[in-house]
C-alpha cells in the first residue's frame, strides 16, 4: 500500500507550503512509504484528486486544497484531519496502515484488546455465577416440594 500525498509544488501560499512540508516530513520521520503527486504541474493528478475527495470533505467552493492524502484509492483526509490524527497518536489508523510493533499506536491497540479480553472474561464469570445461583435455587425449590 502506497500513501499518496497530493501537493502543489509551485504554490504561492506559504500556509499551503508549510502544511505540505509538515505532512511529508512526518511521513519521512515515520518511514512511511509515500508518493508525492503534483497537482500544479500535472492536470491528471489535479483532476483525480478533485474527483476522489468526498463531497462532504470539499470546501464550500468545491475545490479541495493540497495537501490531500490517500491510501491508494482510499481517501484519508486533508491537512487538518492529518494534524488531528498526529495529535492523537493515531496517524497509522488515519492512513489505514497497521502500526509498527513497539509504536505508541500499537501499544494502545494492544491495551484496548487486553481490556476487551478482561471485560469478556469478567462477563463470562458473572454469567457462570448467575447460572450456578439459578441451579442452586432450582435444587432448593425441588427439595422443598419433595418434603
Amino acid at each position: 500500500m502506497v500513501i499518496k500525498v497530493f501537493l502543489a509544488t509551485s504554490s504561492g501560499s506559504t500556509a499551503i507550503k508549510k502544511k505540505q512540508q509538515d505532512v511529508v516530513g512526518f511521513l519521512e520521520a515515520l518511514k512511511v512509504e509515500y508518493a508525492e503527486l503534483d497537482i500544479a504541474c500535472n492536470e491528471q493528478n489535479r483532476m483525480w484528486m478533485r474527483q476522489n475527495v468526498p463531497e462532504e470533505k470539499k470546501p464550500s467552493n468545491g475545490i479541495p486544497l493540497p495537501p490531500q492524502i490517500f491510501n491508494e484509492e482510499s481517501y484519508c483526509g486533508d491537512y487538518d484531519t492529518f494534524f488531528d490524527a498526529k495529535e492523537d497518536n493515531a496517524v497509522y489508523a488515519f492512513l489505514g496502515l497497521p502500526p509498527p510493533p513497539g509504536s505508541k499506536e500499537a501499544q494502545e491497540e494492544e491495551d484496548e484488546e487486553q481490556e476487551e479480553e478482561e471485560l469478556h472474561s469478567q462477563e463470562e464469570e458473572e454469567l457462570q455465577q448467575l447460572e450456578e445461583e439459578e441451579e442452586g435455587t432450582e435444587l432448593q425449590e425441588g427439595e422443598e416440594e419433595a418434603e
